[in-house]
């Protein structure tokens, strides 16, 4: 299959080729192994991989996404028999699991193929993909700025064309912050939305939620129709959508209430070049229909981050003790980065009045935000305050003396992010603009809980209104598949 039309393809459009036997899948897979070869080793996004074989989706196997290459976040969703390194030095020989988790089996059941594991930082607890496990992840559209995290190696293979979806999870922005940063369509949907299980019934608390990247709505829509609900024995669930999430693209949303805060949250200002974005974004969806209103949501950010860091040491300090345990590895800086065993030993120290006062924050910050969104349907944000911020942005001033000075670190530059983990409530980055420069800047919309229908409509309409797909990073694998190409003659 020509690199042109695999890459202009989004997994839709792949998947119909596919069923209509235009191309076979065994071409599509062989075209997305060689895109992921070519872009990996400039931008250093896969962990594991790219296999030459699929992974999951085997023979027979009649999804909606059939045949379509897919890579998987190195950590919480695995495949039986498949090494998973969690992004840390004490798995550096990786761990295999006897069983699919379930959100893997429902990939499976959508056809899905797996290509490669990409990388993560140490147990995903950065908001930049560096670990000293495999290095640093490298933006496509400039090696000089953050590629984001989480979920930054799944975030690079989309945005570069290597695949055209890719696994993704999120505690705090890690999907919506790699999108932001690479020019995707980054969902976060509601807690309960989608399984944890067999293996885990909640995440940090119940902030961690898994899905996807994507380079379009509908495939966000399509694989979230595909993936979407709980288990016997889930601590969560959510209700199912009144109809199916493919189906708000096509019919007409509803007018929407919506408010706009640009207010800096943080000690890190918005730039001018993210607040002309949230008013050109603002004057569209008012062209289009919508209320529009300057807000101001009553949060202390401050105390959202000393609850926040409780939580995130709470879930650290068993992590890195059954990870441990389970390895062998002895808990030091030769197992674990420095920045982890912050959290760790910080996370040792708690008690049951440090938890319940995080547990009492995090319940007043859900129950403000619930009050605010009875009298709004959308809250647009940016998701990152700033465009150019350097890849080694998180190590400037060394290592932090605390915990809490860490995750105020890896929060500062997206600061309203980690409020949708807290209450539970779905939020989706779009890349409605790019800087002077090219960059992509993301526009976060967040909605009540389980308002995942409302902001896939409204995606739909500014993605319409104002179209990303003809955007392209320098990085992409058209282009370094013509280098090569000219390399050899």
């Amino acid at each position: 299959m020509d690199i042109n039309e695999y890459a202009g393809q989004d997994a839709t459009g792949l998947a119909e080729l596919i069923r209509t036997g235009q191309v076979s899948a065994d071409e599509v897979r062989d075209t997305a192994t060689a895109a992921v070869t070519a872009v990996d080793g400039e931008l250093n996004a896969v962990v594991d991989g790219p296999w030459t074989s699929a992974t999951i989706a085997p023979d027979g196997i009649d999804g909606p996404f059939s045949g379509v290459p897919f890579v998987f976040k190195d950590i919480l969703c695995h495949a039986a028999g498949r090494p998973t390194r969690m992004g840390t030095r004490a798995l550096s020989d990786g761990v295999t699991f006897d069983h699919d988790t379930e959100l893997m089996a429902r990939f499976k059941r959508a056809g899905l193929v797996g290509v490669a594991n990409t990388t993560t930082p140490e147990l995903a607890l950065s908001s930049a993909t560096v670990s000293a496990l495999s290095g640093v992840t490298l933006n496509p559209w400039d090696a000089t700025v953050t590629a984001g995290g989480s979920s930054g190696g799944s975030s690079v293979l989309v945005a570069t064309g290597a695949v055209p979806l890719a696994h993704a999870n999120d505690g705090g922005g890690s999907i919506r912050i790699p999108a932001a940063r690479n020019g995707l369509v980054g969902l976060k949907p509601s807690r309960g939305r989608i399984s944890l299980g067999p293996d885990q019934q909640e995440v940090m608390s119940g902030n961690a939620v898994e899905f996807a990247v994507t380079r379009t709505v509908r495939d966000c829509a399509a694989l979230l129709d595909a993936v979407h609900g709980s288990i016997p024995g889930d601590r969560y669930g959510a209700p199912p959508p009144a109809r199916r999430y493919v189906d708000e693209i096509v019919a007409p949303g509803r007018r929407l209430r919506i408010g706009v805060c640009t207010a800096d949250w943080s000690s890190v200002p918005v730039d001018d070049e993210v607040a002309d974005e949230v008013n050109r974004v603002a004057r569209t969806l008012s062209e289009l229909g919508h209320t529009v209103d300057i807000v101001a949501p009553r949060i202390d950010w401050d105390a959202m981050v000393a609850a926040f860091n409780t939580i995130w040491c709470f879930g650290t300090a068993p992590t890195v003790v059954a990870l441990a345990e389970q390895s062998g590895a002895v808990i030091d800086e030769n197992s674990f980065e420095e920045t982890t065993l912050l959290s760790y030993r910080h996370g040792l120290t708690l008690g049951p009045l440090e938890l319940a006062t995080a547990f009492a924050e995090m319940n007043a910050i859900s129950r403000t935000m619930a009050d605010f969104m009875g009298d709004w349907d959308i809250l647009l944000t940016p998701t990152a305050s700033r465009v150019h911020v350097p890849v080694t942005h998180l190590a400037d001033g060394g290592v932090p003396a605390t915990s809490e000075e860490w995750v105020r670190r890896v929060l500062a530059e997206y600061p309203l992010s980690a409020l949708y983990n807290i209450t539970g409530a779905p939020a989706i980055s779009l890349p409605t603009g790019w800087s002077p420069d090219g960059l992509p800047i993301g526009m976060h919309f967040g909605a009540a809980v389980n308002g995942e229908s409302e902001l896939i409509a409204l995606a739909a309409e500014l993605e319409d209104a104002l179209p990303w797909h003809h955007r392209r990073p320098p990085a992409h694998v058209t282009t370094r598949a013509a280098a090569a190409t000219a390399a050899g003659r």
